[in-house]
């Protein structure tokens, strides 16, 4: 089980590093603002939604929660990483 400050941590990282492409892809790519306030909407709304997620621990079953927490913030973490790609 992670503790959840390194949880939180890991979470604040990727989308610190999500943002950060995502901005670089605008200024290397013509792209239009509207789709890449877009895409930062979904990050910060993936982010709040997992850090709230982490505070709330499922007690009985841990390690079905974290195994949930993971799979489902690397599907968010893809789905946003496409509609970058998508520029």
């Amino acid at each position: 089980m992670a503790s959840r400050k390194n949880l939180k941590k890991t979470v604040n990282f990727i989308v610190e590093e999500i943002v950060t492409d995502c901005l670089v892809q605008q200024a290397l790519k013509d792209t239009d603002e509207n789709k890449v306030d877009e895409v930062l909407t979904d990050v910060l709304s993936l982010q709040n939604e997992f850090l709230s997620r982490a505070n709330h621990t499922e007690p009985n079953n841990v390690k079905a929660f974290y195994k949930d927490f993971y799979a489902d913030f690397n599907a968010g973490v893809d789905a946003i990483y496409a509609k970058i790609e998508a520029f």
